[in-house]
């Protein structure tokens, strides 16, 4: 492409005052360009932001996979699953859990809540749990105070603070002359942790394995055994290892599994999303289309003057593909710099949108997350950016 072509297609797009029409078709198929990849960079790194934030804090708490019986519990026996899991690479802290659904209440409330009958060692092997429960938390004292630790919302639900009294009740009763009678026990509240997760921080309670059983009347009973992974995507295979490993009456089972509905759910809303903002080019890309025709008509003496000065029809073609091109190219580098800068700022947007606007934005009883997270991925940005080029150098 010599100087001429690219100087007579810089000029077309430079038009005149009687080919307004064109240059508002072109206008505004920049701006679809622009607004499509824009709008496509920052609701893909949303959703990956998202899922990413989401399935960490999920991972943090429950395990990349676990080994349960085909019954309610399985006795509380290393030698059980330690033979089986001792040849397996990528097997990481072994967590004995005793998990059931009880009903919390206080002074001011009750609330139906999951406990997590854990070892205090374990508490604070566990990265997240750790980090939630806050540098503060002593192992030693949780032990000696017999208490449990339970999340924010759950707190501020029941008006409780460290230091106050809670009642677990057990739906294992106790047999009396009377019949079966539920199990009712006081806690003191030991801790308050903050996942950032409104699920755990609202029906998460965290207590001694020790306590639990006793609680439960589950004596050296536990529900699973919990493992971390180096790699949580890998899970799957590791768990088709220990299946042929493992003995009678235990099965492993991977985070995807456990999590499989959610996991495919996100899956496909975010590959159908990324499918209906592709249009939004596409479209943008037809604009380009009906802009060049006009353009090209609007120019028919021109071309015909440049012919017969002895340019090629190969050139004349190159000057309104440069033309056509051009919008594309603007239209995607404007898009990538208003998406990523929109994506890496979107919680601060958010705040501010909230306060304009005087309504909650992202509910976290809805989004399971407290916050919005973005995550812009290099890779995808690349791929966003050669289609939408793709696309209009096709449409040119």
């Amino acid at each position: 492409m010599n100087r001429l072509e690219w100087f007579l297609a810089m000029r077309y797009l430079r038009t005149r005052r009687r080919e307004g029409f064109i240059s508002v078709i072109a206008i505004f198929s920049l701006l679809g360009i622009m607004l499509g990849v824009a709008t496509l960079i920052v609701v893909l790194s949303v959703m990956n932001g998202f899922r990413a934030e989401l399935f960490d804090r999920i991972l943090g708490v429950t395990g990349d996979l676990r080994i349960q019986g085909t019954t309610a519990t399985i006795d509380n026996t290393p030698s059980l699953w330690t033979r089986s899991v001792s040849g397996i690479e990528g097997l990481d802290r072994a967590t004995p859990i005793l998990e059931s659904q009880l009903l919390i209440s206080s002074s001011v409330g009750s609330s139906g809540v999951l406990l997590r009958g854990i070892a205090p060692r374990d508490l604070q092997k566990n990265p997240k749990i750790a980090e939630a429960l806050g540098a503060t938390f002593s192992v030693e004292s949780f032990v000696e105070s017999g208490g449990v630790a339970i999340g924010t919302r759950l707190a501020h639900s029941l008006g409780v603070r460290p230091g106050d009294a809670v009642r677990l009740l057990s739906p294992a009763g106790r047999s009396t002359a009377f019949g079966t009678v539920p199990i009712v026990k006081e806690y003191l509240v030991h801790s308050i942790f903050d996942f950032g997760q409104y699920e755990y921080d609202s029906s998460f309670v965290f207590i001694s394995l020790a306590e639990a059983q006793q609680l439960l009347g589950l004596k050296n009973q536990i529900s699973y055994v919990e493992f971390a992974t180096a790699n949580p995507d890998v899970a799957p295979q590791i768990t088709q290892e220990l299946s042929g490993e493992l003995p009678t009456g235990l099965r492993a089972i991977s985070w995807q599994q456990i999590n499989g509905s959610f996991y495919e759910a996100l899956q496909t809303e975010r590959n159908v999303m990324a499918l209906i903002l592709t249009m939004i080019i596409m479209v943008a890309a037809f604009n380009i289309v009906s802009g060049q025709i006009m353009l090209v008509r609007d120019k028919i003496k021109a071309i015909a003057i440049l012919r017969s000065m002895g340019v090629t029809r190969q050139s004349i073609v190159r000057i309104f593909l440069i033309s056509g091109a051009t919008i594309g190219v603007i239209g995607t580098v404007l898009g990538i710099l208003l998406g990523t800068l929109f994506a890496n700022n979107i919680d601060g947007i958010r705040l501010f949108l909230q306060a304009v606007l005087g309504t909650e934005l992202f509910q976290a009883e809805i989004y399971y997350l407290s916050r919005l997270p973005a995550r812009v991925v290099f890779g995808e940005v690349v791929v966003i950016s050669l289609m939408a080029l793709a696309l209009t150098f096709i449409a040119a």
